[in-house]
Protein backbone atom coordinates (compact mmCIF):
# COMPACT_ATOMS: atom_id res chain seq x y z
CA UNK A 1 0.00 0.00 0.00
CA UNK A 2 1.12 3.50 -0.64
CA UNK A 3 1.57 6.17 1.76
CA UNK A 4 -1.83 7.87 0.27
CA UNK A 5 -3.54 4.69 0.49
CA UNK A 6 -2.21 4.64 4.65
CA UNK A 7 -3.30 8.04 4.42
CA UNK A 8 -6.63 7.03 2.80
CA UNK A 9 -7.29 4.63 5.88
CA UNK A 10 -6.77 7.00 8.12
CA UNK A 11 -9.38 9.32 6.94
CA UNK A 12 -11.61 6.58 6.71
CA UNK A 13 -10.43 5.30 10.15
CA UNK A 14 -11.16 8.66 12.00
CA UNK A 15 -14.90 9.58 9.46
CA UNK A 16 -17.02 5.84 8.68
CA UNK A 17 -17.20 5.05 12.04
CA UNK A 18 -19.15 8.76 13.13
CA UNK A 19 -23.08 7.69 11.53
CA UNK A 20 -22.90 4.68 13.31
CA UNK A 21 -21.98 6.75 16.75
CA UNK A 22 -24.51 9.10 16.40
CA UNK A 23 -27.16 5.58 15.67
CA UNK A 24 -26.08 4.57 19.30
CA UNK A 25 -26.88 8.29 21.06
CA UNK A 26 -29.81 9.72 19.31
CA UNK A 27 -32.43 7.40 18.69
CA UNK A 28 -32.29 6.69 22.97
CA UNK A 29 -30.84 10.68 24.02
CA UNK A 30 -33.38 10.17 26.78
CA UNK A 31 -32.09 7.14 28.22
CA UNK A 32 -28.86 7.62 27.39
CA UNK A 33 -28.87 11.35 29.50
CA UNK A 34 -29.09 9.21 32.86
CA UNK A 35 -26.03 7.23 31.73
CA UNK A 36 -23.74 9.17 29.54
CA UNK A 37 -20.45 7.40 30.25
CA UNK A 38 -22.20 4.11 29.40
CA UNK A 39 -23.60 6.38 26.10
CA UNK A 40 -19.94 7.34 24.81
CA UNK A 41 -18.29 3.68 25.70
CA UNK A 42 -21.65 1.80 23.61
CA UNK A 43 -21.21 4.69 21.01
CA UNK A 44 -17.26 4.09 20.46
CA UNK A 45 -17.72 0.18 20.89
CA UNK A 46 -20.50 0.20 18.22
CA UNK A 47 -18.74 2.36 15.94
CA UNK A 48 -14.53 2.38 16.02
CA UNK A 49 -14.28 -1.93 16.45
CA UNK A 50 -16.29 -2.92 13.92
CA UNK A 51 -14.98 -0.33 10.89
CA UNK A 52 -11.47 -1.00 11.83
CA UNK A 53 -12.15 -4.52 11.75
CA UNK A 54 -13.71 -4.02 8.47
CA UNK A 55 -10.86 -1.62 7.43
CA UNK A 56 -8.25 -4.02 8.17
CA UNK A 57 -9.87 -6.73 6.96
CA UNK A 58 -10.97 -5.22 3.19
CA UNK A 59 -7.85 -2.71 2.96
CA UNK A 60 -6.96 -4.52 -0.41
CA UNK A 61 -10.27 -4.12 -2.03
CA UNK A 62 -10.81 -0.13 -0.80
CA UNK A 63 -6.93 0.86 -1.55
CA UNK A 64 -5.66 0.05 -4.87
CA UNK A 65 -1.78 -1.17 -4.61
CA UNK A 66 -0.43 1.94 -6.89
CA UNK A 67 -0.65 5.60 -6.67
CA UNK A 68 -3.67 7.32 -7.98
CA UNK A 69 -2.95 9.67 -10.78
CA UNK A 70 -1.42 12.66 -9.20
CA UNK A 71 -4.72 14.92 -10.36
CA UNK A 72 -6.61 12.32 -8.25
CA UNK A 73 -4.11 13.44 -4.88
CA UNK A 74 -3.91 16.55 -5.51
CA UNK A 75 -7.68 16.80 -5.27
CA UNK A 76 -7.82 14.29 -2.75
CA UNK A 77 -5.51 16.11 -0.35
CA UNK A 78 -7.03 19.57 -1.00
CA UNK A 79 -10.62 17.82 0.19
CA UNK A 80 -8.82 16.86 3.21
CA UNK A 81 -6.96 20.39 4.13
CA UNK A 82 -10.21 21.79 3.24
CA UNK A 83 -12.17 19.56 5.98
CA UNK A 84 -9.39 20.28 8.18
CA UNK A 85 -10.28 24.04 8.34
CA UNK A 86 -14.06 22.85 8.76
CA UNK A 87 -13.02 20.97 12.05
CA UNK A 88 -10.61 24.07 13.53
CA UNK A 89 -13.40 26.19 13.07
CA UNK A 90 -16.13 23.59 14.37
CA UNK A 91 -13.81 23.16 17.54
CA UNK A 92 -13.20 26.83 17.98
CA UNK A 93 -17.01 27.58 18.06
CA UNK A 94 -18.15 24.52 20.19
CA UNK A 95 -15.40 23.01 22.23
CA UNK A 96 -14.34 19.47 22.42
CA UNK A 97 -16.99 18.63 24.57
CA UNK A 98 -19.84 19.98 22.03
CA UNK A 99 -18.18 17.82 19.87
CA UNK A 100 -19.17 13.85 21.02
CA UNK A 101 -22.91 14.58 22.13
CA UNK A 102 -22.27 16.34 25.71
CA UNK A 103 -25.21 19.35 25.00
CA UNK A 104 -27.18 16.03 23.11
CA UNK A 105 -26.66 14.53 26.82
CA UNK A 106 -26.91 16.96 28.75
CA UNK A 107 -30.48 18.08 27.66
CA UNK A 108 -29.00 21.48 27.62
CA UNK A 109 -26.85 23.75 26.13
CA UNK A 110 -27.83 26.91 23.87
CA UNK A 111 -28.29 26.58 20.12
CA UNK A 112 -24.98 27.29 17.78
CA UNK A 113 -25.82 30.22 15.65
CA UNK A 114 -22.37 32.10 15.53
CA UNK A 115 -19.25 31.71 13.98
CA UNK A 116 -19.24 29.02 11.09
CA UNK A 117 -22.47 27.89 12.32
CA UNK A 118 -23.60 31.09 11.06
CA UNK A 119 -22.86 29.91 7.73
CA UNK A 120 -23.80 26.48 7.38
CA UNK A 121 -25.58 24.34 10.02
CA UNK A 122 -24.13 21.10 9.67
CA UNK A 123 -20.06 22.02 8.96
CA UNK A 124 -18.99 19.04 10.86
CA UNK A 125 -20.58 16.33 8.34
CA UNK A 126 -20.04 18.84 5.64
CA UNK A 127 -16.04 18.47 6.73
CA UNK A 128 -16.37 14.84 7.04
CA UNK A 129 -17.90 13.76 3.80
CA UNK A 130 -15.27 15.92 2.00
CA UNK A 131 -12.37 14.24 3.74
CA UNK A 132 -14.26 10.79 2.47
CA UNK A 133 -14.10 12.00 -1.05
CA UNK A 134 -10.78 13.42 -0.27
CA UNK A 135 -9.72 9.98 0.98
CA UNK A 136 -11.95 8.10 -1.75
CA UNK A 137 -9.61 10.20 -4.46
CA UNK A 138 -6.46 9.05 -3.13
CA UNK A 139 -7.61 5.39 -2.43
CA UNK A 140 -8.75 5.07 -6.36
CA UNK A 141 -11.17 1.93 -6.42
CA UNK A 142 -14.54 1.35 -6.95
CA UNK A 143 -15.31 -0.42 -3.66
CA UNK A 144 -14.19 2.90 -1.91
CA UNK A 145 -16.72 5.28 -3.41
CA UNK A 146 -19.48 2.30 -3.48
CA UNK A 147 -18.41 2.68 0.75
CA UNK A 148 -18.31 6.56 0.32
CA UNK A 149 -21.86 6.62 -0.92
CA UNK A 150 -22.98 4.14 1.64
CA UNK A 151 -21.63 6.24 4.44
CA UNK A 152 -23.26 9.10 2.73
CA UNK A 153 -26.64 7.69 3.18
CA UNK A 154 -26.12 6.81 6.58
CA UNK A 155 -24.82 10.31 7.54
CA UNK A 156 -27.91 11.59 5.98
CA UNK A 157 -29.70 9.38 8.32
CA UNK A 158 -27.76 10.49 11.32
CA UNK A 159 -28.18 14.23 10.79
CA UNK A 160 -31.79 14.04 10.37
CA UNK A 161 -31.79 12.00 13.65
CA UNK A 162 -29.90 15.18 14.89
CA UNK A 163 -31.94 17.78 13.40
CA UNK A 164 -35.17 16.13 14.92
CA UNK A 165 -33.37 16.10 18.68
CA UNK A 166 -32.94 19.93 17.92
CA UNK A 167 -36.35 20.24 16.90
CA UNK A 168 -37.21 18.93 20.69
CA UNK A 169 -34.81 20.77 22.46
CA UNK A 170 -34.72 24.15 20.84
CA UNK A 171 -38.34 24.41 18.95
CA UNK A 172 -39.09 27.32 17.11
CA UNK A 173 -35.60 28.85 17.45
CA UNK A 174 -33.90 25.86 15.09
CA UNK A 175 -37.25 26.02 13.11
CA UNK A 176 -36.14 29.73 12.25
CA UNK A 177 -32.44 29.00 12.12
CA UNK A 178 -33.33 26.39 9.69
CA UNK A 179 -34.97 28.81 7.58
CA UNK A 180 -31.79 31.28 7.61
CA UNK A 181 -28.79 28.84 7.24
CA UNK A 182 -28.65 26.35 4.66
CA UNK A 183 -27.47 22.41 5.77
CA UNK A 184 -24.73 21.20 4.02
CA UNK A 185 -23.22 24.28 1.67
CA UNK A 186 -21.88 27.43 3.36
CA UNK A 187 -23.72 31.23 2.70
CA UNK A 188 -21.66 33.40 1.13
CA UNK A 189 -23.04 36.37 3.38
CA UNK A 190 -23.64 36.13 6.46
CA UNK A 191 -27.74 35.56 6.95
CA UNK A 192 -29.78 38.19 9.53
CA UNK A 193 -30.71 36.54 12.49
CA UNK A 194 -34.39 37.06 13.14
Amino acid sequence: MTFWGWLAMVVLFLYLPIPLYWFVLHPAVKFWRGHPTAAYVTGFLLAWPPVTAALVLCRRALVRSDSAPWEAIAAGLGLIVLEGWFSWRVYRDLGRARLVGKTELSGGGEMAYRGIYARIRHPRYTGSFLAIIGASLLAGTRMLWLVAFAWAVLMRVAIWLEERELRSRFGAAYEEYCRRVPRFIPALRKPQRG
